[in-house]
């Protein structure tokens, strides 16, 4: 039987022009024997700026919907997704020749592990790559890890949530992504890391897009009381994930 791995891109209009290139980053993955993806596309509004991009492949599923944010429209496209693991690529971004197939192999090898996540580097505007310093060892990450160094490092966590690759019943039992104009993969990023261990790897998994019209470049994003407010209730969620005591995987009774 065939096992399927999703992968869940929301997109608008200006965003729609890079879906060819995360297409060809998508057909370059080899993929254990008895795997295949499915790419679930899930526009956020109904516009016709998209579609005119969307591959046409049998393996592609492509929505609309009301406009809500990234988080809203990637959560929509749960409707659409059917397998055991959900991979995150955003419309801009790329992933990089054999990230699936690491994070099939950790995901399926250790149980106790719900999600993963790798190395990013900067696609800038030229075409070159920058990476950054202060990525973790490639293992395991602890459940609370990412909490603690994300609030001492001024709401950054030394793992990209662009990266995720998690079990489709642990993210759907969190509720799937946050109700925030923005930060909404870091608040998911966190509330898995208070209820489940991760892992890291230390192979480049993503190539990160950097170009004037994303969302994090905007100038709301960084305004410092929405900052600030979506940072607190954030941190509220993790930690009373956290103090409830619900770990996954839970232990039988």
């Amino acid at each position: 039987m065939t096992r399927r791995v999703i992968i869940v891109t929301a997109v608008h209009g200006p965003s729609a022009a890079f879906l060819p290139e995360a297409y060809k980053s998508l057909e370059q993955q080899e993929l254990p024997a008895g795997w295949e993806w499915q790419w679930v596309i899930q526009e956020d509004g109904r516009t016709e700026e998209v579609r005119p991009y969307v591959p046409d492949d049998v393996r592609v599923t492509f929505r609309q919907g009301r406009p809500g944010g990234p988080g809203v429209a990637r959560t929509f496209a749960l409707a659409h997704a059917e397998g055991a693991y959900v991979k995150i690529l955003d419309a801009d971004d790329q992933l990089t020749p054999g990230t699936l197939a690491r994070d099939l192999a950790v995901l399926e090898a250790d149980p106790g592990i719900g999600w993963t996540t790798s190395r990013v580097l900067d696609l800038l505007p030229d075409g070159s790559t920058a990476g950054f310093p202060g990525d973790p060892d490639d293992g395991p990450i602890e459940r609370g890890a990412v909490l603690d160094f994300w609030k001492a490092n001024d709401f950054r966590a030394q793992v990209h949530p662009a990266t995720l690759c998690v079990r489709r019943d642990l993210l759907l039992g969190l509720g799937g992504w946050m109700a925030l104009p923005a930060s909404e993969d870091t608040g998911l990023l966190l509330a898995l890391n208070s209820v489940s261990r991760g892992w890291f790897s230390g192979e480049v998994g993503l190539l990160y897009r950097k170009w004037e019209g994303q969302a994090t470049g905007q100038a709301s994003h960084v305004d410092p009381a929405e900052r600030e407010a979506r940072m607190a209730v954030v941190e509220a969620r993790a930690r009373a994930l956290a103090a409830f005591g619900w770990r996954y995987p839970c232990a039988a009774r």
